[in-house]
């Protein structure tokens, strides 16, 4: 059994992507690394909830959260670790998985993982694309959860209480109503997605939840549920954890071993073969924000129904949803009812009947080889970030933030000459053998094939417009020298 001063461990799943949410959500910028209100991102909201300098007092005591486990691809890494730092929390490991395989290999990485550091640990697995604010009714819940591992070290999830037939979700079915009080009852069953007559018969019923994809269970209980339900899938994932590498503070797991590696949920792995199974109840709000409808049901519309977010003007509006992604840009709606319209400087998305079928748009944006299909406007790197402010046959202009004591790599390009001109804080620049410290509205030209280097060397972002001429500007065109974050 558990220990009763078990220290939770909470393992954050953050490497899905998806296109439900397209264009604010993409394959290169996916929803969890996105902030829907003035608040934090979903990632750094799930994060604070599951730390602990966000655990609130529980009934039994205050929880006691470990640093997070985090599984990533490796596309998101840095913009994971960046997101962490900037609420001051620290993974204490990031997993990397070559591709995405589901959820049973990366929460059975995870486990692995903690079986070699807290082999008497308790995991905390979650989503990181949830919206779920009530923080203290959250820890009421997973305080619940814990007390029935520590007594039978069953494998314990999470049921959302449903307040309409929604087909949407997969559901929890328990053998009675759950006890108003919220503690755990035994799980009977798991529901795929109904149809509609089915939903609304177990939303009747009282004896269904919505499957949540939260779960507590002590590392040795759900690596037991794995040999005993999929021991294939343990035999390859072991491998790749064993195999996994350092790499900048990471943990890349083998790329061989992966490969042969089981896509399947945990759900279907594990949970639905497992004889020891109990759910927590959870009454508290709750979405999985997996569609536009969704969003709008969360920014909280008016009596009308009508949302906005950003520089969105509405006039005689009802029933809508208007999002203005871009301080530089006006959306108006005049006379709209039931419509969604999103707007970014190089996409928008419309209809709200129709908005379950974005990823349609987005099939055609790239069969056309379009890149807003996939591609954010603002890249996230390492060191900072960019965006394309023009684009024409033979130049390109980027507004380009370098964070504090950050450095990008020492490289040249094949192509394309550059123009450099800092418009807020300090650079140093390396042009061939020469250093330059440029500062506010200092300019630096870097000619074609010449090795070059910018670093931030103060203490507050550092903001520069760098303008490309040449016959190919393509991100491709570049080659590293020296990087600090060892990128191929």
């Amino acid at each position: 059994m558990a220990e009763a001063s078990a220290e939770i461990c909470p393992v954050i799943l953050c490497g899905g992507v998806g296109t439900r949410l397209w264009p604010l959500s993409r394959r290169h910028h996916p929803k969890q690394f996105v902030a829907f209100d003035e608040g934090p991102t979903l990632l750094q909201a799930t994060a604070r909830r599951m730390s602990r300098s966000d655990a609130a007092e529980a009934p039994g005591g205050g929880l006691e959260f470990a640093a997070p486990t985090m599984v990533t691809r490796s596309d998101f890494r840095f913009v994971v670790t960046q997101q962490l730092q900037d609420i001051g929390i620290d993974p204490g490991a990031v997993l990397i998985e070559p591709e995405g395989r589901n959820t049973a290999p990366a929460v059975l990485a995870a486990a692995l993982h903690l079986a070699a550091t807290r082999p008497e640990g308790v995991m905390l697995v979650a989503p990181s694309d949830h919206a779920l604010p009530d923080t203290a009714a959250f820890h009421a819940a997973v305080a619940e959860g814990l007390r029935v591992v520590q007594a039978r070290d069953d494998l314990v999830t999470f049921g959302i209480t449903p307040d309409r037939p929604e087909t949407g979700y997969g559901y929890l079915r328990l053998d009675a109503p759950p006890d108003a009080s919220g503690r755990a009852a035994r799980l009977a069953g798991f529901v795929e997605k109904p149809d509609a007559a089915t939903a609304q018969a177990m939303l009747e019923d009282g004896c269904h939840l919505w499957n949540a994809g939260i779960f507590l269970f002590s590392v040795r209980a759900i690596l037991a549920a794995f040999e005993t339900h999929a021991p294939e899938l343990l035999a390859a994932v072991r491998q790749a954890v064993a195999g996994a590498r350092p790499d900048l503070g990471f943990l890349r797991l083998d790329e061989a071993a992966w490969a042969g590696v089981e896509d399947i949920s945990v759900d279907y792995a594990v949970m639905e073969r497992a004889d020891n199974l109990s759910v927590v109840p959870f009454a508290g709000h709750w979405s999985d924000l997996g569609s536009w409808q969704a969003v709008h049901a969360e920014a909280g519309p008016d009596a009308a129904g009508l949302a906005t977010a950003g520089a969105a003007v509405a006039i005689e509006c009802d029933n809508t949803l208007l999002r203005a992604e871009s301080p530089d840009q006006v959306l108006v709606g005049l006379g709209l009812s039931n419509i969604v319209a999103v707007a970014m400087p190089d996409a928008v998305v419309a209809d709200k009947n129709r908005a379950q079928e974005v990823k349609l748009a987005v099939s055609a944006l790239r069969e056309r080889g379009l890149p807003q299909a996939e591609e954010f406007p603002r890249d996230h790197r390492p060191w900072g970030w960019f965006e394309r402010l023009a684009l024409g046959g033979r130049f390109q202009v980027k507004r380009i933030l370098v964070n504090p004591g950050a450095t990008l790599s020492l490289q040249s390009h094949h192509h394309r000459a550059e123009h450099w001109i800092v418009v807020e804080g300090t650079a140093r620049v390396t042009v061939g053998e020469e250093v330059h410290l440029l500062s506010e509205n200092q300019s630096v030209y870097v000619p074609l094939g010449v090795r070059h280097r910018m670093e931030n060397p103060g203490k507050v972002p550092m903001v520069l417009i760098e303008v490309q001429t040449g016959g190919y500007l393509g991100e491709d065109d570049i080659v590293r020298y020296e990087d600090v974050y060892a990128r191929g």
